[in-house]
Formats: C-alpha cells, sequence, structure tokens
C-alpha cells in the first residue's frame, strides 16, 4: 500500500478528516500528506487539521482533537448529562493550569483552568449529537463546577440543573459531596441542597 492509499485509508476511518499528528505516527511523510490535500481540495479546519470538502465537520470533536487534554465542562456538561434546555452558544472547557488557550479563546470557546490535581476528576466519555466520543466531566463534577462559577453563571440556569440533577434516578449525593469538599464549596452546595431536598 502506497502512502497515498494509506493517507485515504486514514481519512475514510476518520469521517473525512485527517491530523498531522495521525500521519507522523504512521510514518508517512508530511510532505506526502501536503500532496494528496492539495491534489484532493482538502481544507484545513485547524492547525494540523484538514477535512474532505463535503465532510462533515462535528464542532465539539473538533475542539477534542484540537486540545485532547480538553474536558467540556460547566453548561456545554449540562447539555451533555440533560440537565439544561438550551443548547450551549459557546463552548466551554476546562484544560489544565499552565496551557495557553489563545487560539481557543479566539475561536469563541470558554476556557477555564484548573490545577493539574483537580482536572481529571469526574471525567468520562460521552457522544457528541454526531457520534463520536468526547471527554466530558460527570453530573456531580459538572453541578460542582457550576456551582464554583455561580457568579458567572445565569440563577435560571443552576437553579434549573440543581433541580434537574435532583429528581435524577442516577444521582449520587456522595460523590457531590466529595467533589464539593476537593472544591471548597460543601457549605455552598449544602445551602443549595437544603432547598431542593
Amino acid at each position: 500500500m502506497t502512502q497515498m492509499e494509506r493517507i485515504k485509508k486514514l481519512i475514510t476511518t476518520n469521517d473525512g478528516i485527517i491530523q498531522t499528528s495521525q500521519v507522523a505516527a504512521e510514518g508517512i511523510s508530511k510532505t506526502v500528506l501536503y500532496q494528496y490535500i492539495k491534489d484532493n481540495d482538502m481544507q484545513q479546519i485547524s492547525h494540523g487539521i484538514y477535512a474532505q470538502k463535503d465532510a462533515w465537520v462535528d464542532a465539539m470533536y473538533l475542539v477534542h482533537l484540537r486540545c485532547g487534554q480538553a474536558v467540556f465542562s460547566h453548561e456545554t456538561a449540562l447539555y451533555f448529562h440533560d440537565l439544561t434546555d438550551r443548547e450551549p452558544l459557546e463552548y466551554e472547557i476546562t484544560v489544565r493550569t499552565g496551557y495557553n488557550p489563545s487560539r481557543l479563546k479566539n475561536d469563541g470557546i470558554k476556557v477555564y483552568t484548573v490545577k493539574k490535581e483537580l482536572h481529571g476528576e469526574g471525567i468520562i466519555l460521552r457522544h457528541t449529537p454526531f457520534g463520536h466520543l468526547v471527554p466530558v466531566y460527570n453530573m456531580e463534577r459538572t453541578i460542582c463546577d457550576i456551582i464554583r462559577n455561580r457568579n458567572n453563571t445565569e440563577m435560571q440556569t443552576l437553579q434549573g440543573a440543581l433541580k434537574g440533577y435532583v429528581k435524577r434516578k442516577d444521582k449520587n449525593l456522595r460523590l457531590l459531596m466529595q467533589y464539593a469538599s476537593k472544591f471548597h464549596i460543601d457549605k455552598t452546595l449544602r445551602q443549595y441542597l437544603e432547598v431542593l431536598l
């Protein structure tokens, strides 16, 4: 199989999208990739990411490809968990402190940073509307993030998420309290829960 054929196979496997890093990992020369991109009239959709003209680009999956450590959080995570009825106007992600998010912010993505040891707390995988798996914080972590960011969250969104969470059969109040303690919002959370439970 030629390098061009291998590139074509990678593109087919990845729904019409290819990353320079994928090609390099396969031992294929970047020169061959760029020639393939030119010959097949592909478009650059982000730094090091190219798509066929007719490819449906999953914007959430693209965020994940652009920043592998990004975890969908806050109101975007509420959407994944059906704790809000509003589709996010801008995607919200959380990255480790020290990551430079300027490119993502320039593209209208809201970026939160958190200490390395807290970044991995509560990560699960969820399917985007297009069917790609992306990292998202679980419900309990998301509730804590929303409470931590309550000054920048609409009260209606916060209350709706908490009411929705409390009604859920799959809620885990013990885990919620563990996260609240780690993020130093246990007193605030208790105040909200006392009203709802």
